[in-house]
């Protein structure tokens, strides 16, 4: 056992048992990572433990060769009489909790916990089993304080702060940063997609359908959209920022109670992770950065789950810092690093008098002259404003439903969008994003980008080009563009004022160059790449903090 596990057992009891319990069954002793890397990935029977914050651990076990990997949250257990004690004292601090002024901040709501938590027990050196309640006392309402030990305290408390505060049963998962997405079906049935080791089931579990269906009442009360037997469906979003379906009722879900999460990600992923992880390439990066940097209008298209959102994101820092950007989503999930950022979201709730749609957030943002509007994602009218915005000069950014440009197309004209074809160059390029399975493992891939030249009636159609195609058999990106972008010189190098447009292709070059000296030197953290890339906006070579 290493020393940093050695370390965690001190602080955390259950721990310790845990790996007691292991040893008993003859199971190998996990390693413990502080943090995890995505080499691990490749490992054919991973064994390891993670902290996610105390007292809370993570172990990952199993043969990834036959798909058999466990996800195991490790956390305190109460036993039987430490349970009877938290539910007496649950009802004790809920009898109290109106009396105390209303908490307007989490650590006010912390702090009255613990005032009130202390108010119901008393504290010894040695665990007592509760007694069964003298009647008399009940009778003449004289209150039996709890008798905890230090660690029955502190197991308890963890619990009245974990479901209360926190997330309940799934704390665990919501404080994994390695989980992209939880789905839950029923009552015990929840499973995780992690970042390295794709989907697993877990060992969370609800206890009951009762308990399930207080979590999701609560949960959907919480993102001000409750759900009932008559309004079973609904989603929105948690305070962190994560995305949550709820489907409620058997009747509706007929293995129970579902929901699905989708994680967020308080700081975004940069585009030099993107690269790392294989999903772009630096020529690919280099040419979007040109296109955001010179205000083309962009739809990061692709099917569910295919990171459209987190391209966009890690994309948005190629964006001037002195560009006032307007976002209009149903769900909070795009996140400018811009200083003028207006964001705006949709209002579901109330009367319908009272409704705010997508479109009616689009027109307001367009008479606020925004130089960049982003769309959380277009599925129907709300095209049309966007398309108006790009006719009038804004450049418009949005997430899209389409595997491939062909179909984007074919949605943007049909119903219920009903884009006029004759409109469609004003969207000047279409990023094609697809999860795909290669060799056993789970990827995320730009699988093309495609520049919009416009609606040709002797061609029939609409006409594009595509710039970059991936290679699935080399799992690489091809830049089909080079001395053939329509964007790059009938667009970029026009308004740039180049007499040879094809020195546009040094400006993409030199970019590339900087991205690959980035990820050379292992700068990928989401900040610390905006900072160069705004520097470099603002003094040119000599705000890049390294020789070229």
């Amino acid at each position: 056992m290493n020393t940093e596990l050695k370390k965690a057992c001190e602080n955390n009891p259950h721990l310790q048992q845990y790996l007691d319990n292991l040893e008993e069954h003859g199971k190998p002793l996990p390693e413990f990572e502080a943090q995890l890397s995505r080499s691990m990935s490749e490992l054919d029977y991973p064994n390891v433990i993670y902290p996610v914050g105390d007292p809370i651990f993570i172990h990952i076990l199993g043969d990834a060769k036959k798909g058999e990997i466990e996800y195991i949250a490790i956390e305190p257990k109460l036993s039987e009489p430490e349970q009877e004690k938290y539910d007496n004292i649950m009802n004790s601090i809920l009898e109290k909790a109106p009396q105390e002024p209303i908490p307007e901040t989490g650590e006010q709501l912390e702090k009255m916990i613990i005032k009130l938590l202390d108010m119901c027990i008393e504290k010894t050196d040695k665990s007592v089993t509760s007694k069964k309640p003298n009647v008399l006392r009940s009778l003449i309402k004289v209150e039996e304080k709890v008798k905890l030990n230090q660690q029955e305290y502190d197991k308890i408390l963890y619990f009245i702060n974990r479901n209360i505060i926190g997330n309940g049963p799934i704390e665990p998962l919501i404080r994994d940063p390695y989980l992209e997405d939880i789905h839950s079906i029923g009552v015990n049935d929840v499973f995780i997609v992690h970042k390295l080791f794709d989907m697993l089931k877990t060992n969370i579990g609800f206890g009951s359908k009762n308990r399930l269906d207080d979590w999701l009442r609560g949960t959907s009360e919480q993102i001000g959209r409750p759900v009932s037997e008559s309004n079973p469906i609904t989603d929105g979003a948690l305070p962190d920022g994560s995305r949550i379906n709820i489907i409620y009722s058997d009747d509706v879900s007929r293995r129970g109670s579902s929901f699905t999460m989708r994680k967020f990600n308080e700081v975004p992923i940069s585009i030099i992770q993107l690269i790392n992880w294989g999903a772009i390439n630096v020529d690919l990066a280099a040419y979007l950065w040109i296109c955001m940097e010179n205000g083309m209008s962009i739809f990061f298209s692709g099917e569910t789950a295919s990171g459209k959102t987190t391209m966009l994101n890690a994309c948005l820092p190629f964006i001037s810092k002195k560009h006032k950007i307007y976002s209009a989503e149903d769900t909070a999930e795009v996140q400018p690093p811009q200083a003028v950022w207006q964001q705006l979201i949709t209002r579901e709730q109330g009367p319908p008098e009272s409704h705010v749609d997508t479109f009616t957030l689009l027109k307001a943002a367009l008479r606020s002259r925004p130089n960049y509007i982003v769309v959380g994602e277009i599925r129907g009218v709300e095209g049309s404003v966007a398309f108006q915005g790009m006719q009038t000069g804004h450049s418009v950014l949005a997430t899209f439903h389409a595997s491939a440009v062909k179909k984007m197309i074919q949605r943007l004209i049909g119903d219920p969008i009903n884009i006029p074809v004759t409109f469609i160059d004003n969207l000047n390029v279409a990023i094609i994003l697809q999860a795909v399975y290669r060799k056993g493992k789970f990827l995320r891939r730009c699988i093309s980008v495609e520049e919009i030249e416009g609606y040709y009636e002797e061609a029939g159609g609409v006409v594009t080009r595509a710039v970059f195609q991936w290679d699935p058999g080399a799992d690489k990106h091809h830049f089909r563009g080079l001395n053939n972008s329509f964007i790059l010189e009938s667009k970029i190098a026009d308004k740039l004022g180049y007499e040879d447009k094809r020195e546009i292709y040094e400006d993409l070059f030199l970019r590339a160059k900087i991205l690959q000296r980035m990820k050379d030197e292992n700068i990928e953290e989401y900040y610390d790449v905006l900072k160069i890339i705004w520097d470099y906006q603002e003094k040119g070579l000599d705000g890049l903090p390294f020789p070229l």
